[in-house]
């Protein structure tokens, strides 16, 4: 049997105790559902005493290393722009060549394209045709069996 897949879940919903307990917690067992090993940042790297000194480059380091070691990166989009913390995560999974997903449960659209909901951007490390099989706009859509990340954790090719 092969291992798990490791999915580093970037997103802003760790800094809102609500958020965690909701959105957040709802997620990474969707994710798990489909298979993956969800590596949620906020769980797994900010246990960091911050009156210490050299915290915050504690953290973000973690972070940075979790993003480089996982085998893909699924991003929560939402917001206009999306949180800055959650691009910069994209942007190291994209230039590493890993397998992203995104999800955004937001419906304002933040663009100039005709063809993307965000910023050209985010969307060049998705495949030109057939992006939208990545893009994931509500939490039910994770466990379809049609889209990539599904395919992607069953053992089919990265998107």
């Amino acid at each position: 049997m092969n291992p798990k897949k490791t999915l580093y879940l970037a997103n802003p919903y760790g800094f809102s105790p609500q958020q965690r307990e909701g959105p957040l917690r709802e997620l990474a067992a969707a994710l798990e559902a489909a298979g993956a090993e969800v590596w949620e940042p906020f769980a797994r790297n900010n246990q960091i005493d911050r009156a210490s000194s050299g915290w915050a480059y504690r953290i973000g380091q973690a972070d940075l290393r979790d993003v480089r070691d996982a085998d893909g990166l699924f991003a929560v989009v939402n917001g206009c722009p999306p949180d800055e913390g959650v691009m910069v995560e994209l942007g190291m999974a994209i230039a590493w060549g890993k397998p992203v997903f995104l999800f955004r449960d937001d419906f304002r659209r933040c663009t100039d394209s005709e063809t993307y909901p965000l910023n050209l951007m985010l969307f060049t490390g998705l495949p030109e045709t057939g992006w939208d099989a990545c893009w994931y706009e509500s939490i039910a859509q994770i466990a379809d069996p049609g889209k990539a990340l599904a395919r992607w954790l069953r053992g089919g090719a990265a998107p």
